[in-house]
């Protein structure tokens, strides 16, 4: 980019947006240049803390601004696809909340266009550059862990009920994101239930597994009906453990020194003892910047840079076609749906149907 500052337009200022508009706003990077959004009241509310940025109710203003370099959309899901690919054809680079557009199809059309032109295209997988995520990623690749056995996730709360998505596309989202991001290989088949309780809405709880070639497995568990919300994940190793309390406000990581040990042969399985290993805890330190602060940089940098992204437009595609492959299992009471050529893996998921 030839500019000194990223000139950046944003769309949609409702439970997102305005996140997005502060954390650009405070990069010295990248300059807001405007604002659209149909509540003319959202948009005074803007006009009142940054007065120097433009705000209208067209969308196509921020298209045609010569100023404007990238576009972020905090948009409703089912709105992502047509303002992505408007803002590829205008020339902008993409920044999308999750998730990145409401098909896989949709989303193979969105990487076609960012590619031809040479465009960046990113989803917002905030957690992916989350402190702590990045942390057990770090662990990982240290090989921490040794062979990772299971990835254990619930993720509740009271709400926010979704018109357009069911629970698994608005929570689910996070952790499958994540998974693919902590781990060398993706998932070969998923299945998962989910229930509906409020009529003619989507379903507001579901249970997902998602099964590996190796002996890996995932468990995630969403709802929008509990009485508190949990955002805890645990991973367990054949070396160490790990605890992952996203509400925690200091120690959100905790490293456990425990796991099994098995004594015996495998020719003789019923003279095998397991004898349980249980050494320290510790909690290594985690910084305490914003996720989102960190992602805008990303983004400016890739922008910059012509680099792709952590989160970038596969990485969106892997996230969805495993939420379409969990909503098709969900509409068969649970049934396996198998997932094409993952990466990581040997083409034929033998296990995933056991």
């Amino acid at each position: 980019m030839q500019s000194s500052q990223i000139g950046v337009g944003i769309v949609g200022y409702g439970y997102w947006g305005p996140n997005l508009v502060r954390n650009f706003a405070n990069n010295a990077s990248a300059s807001v240049v405007g604002v659209s959004d149909l509540d003319p009241g959202k948009l005074a509310a803007i006009q009142r803390l940054y007065p120097g940025t433009t705000t209208t109710q067209r969308y196509d203003d921020l298209l045609s601004n010569p100023d404007i370099d990238a576009i972020a959309i905090a948009t409703p899901v089912h709105s992502h696809y047509e303002l992505a690919l408007a803002a590829l054809r205008a020339g902008k680079h993409v920044l999308v909340e999750k998730p990145l557009a409401s098909s896989a199809d949709l989303v193979r059309r969105l990487i076609d266009e960012a590619d031809q032109r040479g465009l960046t295209l990113m989803v917002d997988h905030t957690f992916l550059y989350t402190p702590a995520v990045q942390k057990i990623r770090e662990l990982m690749l240290r090989d921490e862990l040794g062979e990772v056995y299971y990835y254990d996730s619930t993720r509740s709360s009271l709400g926010l009920f979704q018109s357009d998505v069911n629970v698994i596309w608005d929570l689910a989202v996070h952790d499958i994101s994540i998974i693919q991001y902590i781990l060398d290989e993706d998932p070969v088949a998923v299945s998962a239930t989910g229930s509906c309780h409020v009529a003619g809405s989507p379903e507001n709880m579901a249970h997902i597994t998602l099964f590996f070639q190796s002996r890996c497995v995932a468990h995630v568990s969403v709802n929008w009906l509990s009485p508190i919300k949990v955002r805890q994940t645990f991973v367990g190793g054949s070396k160490k453990m790990i605890v992952y309390d996203d509400l925690e406000p200091t120690e959100k990581i905790k490293v456990y020194d425990k796991g099994i040990t098995l004594n015996g042969s495998s020719e003789n399985a019923h003279q095998f003892r397991i004898g349980y290993r249980a050494g320290d805890m510790w909690a290594p330190h985690i910084s305490a910047k914003e996720a989102l602060q960190s992602e805008v940089e990303h983004f400016i940098d890739c922008v910059r840079n012509g680099t792709p992204p952590v989160s970038d437009g596969l990485s969106g595609l892997r996230v969805i076609e495993v939420l379409e492959a969990a909503s098709r299992s969900i509409a068969d009471q649970g049934k396996p749906v198998l997932l094409k050529h993952p990466r990581g893996s040997v083409r034929e998921p033998a296990r995933a149907t056991a």
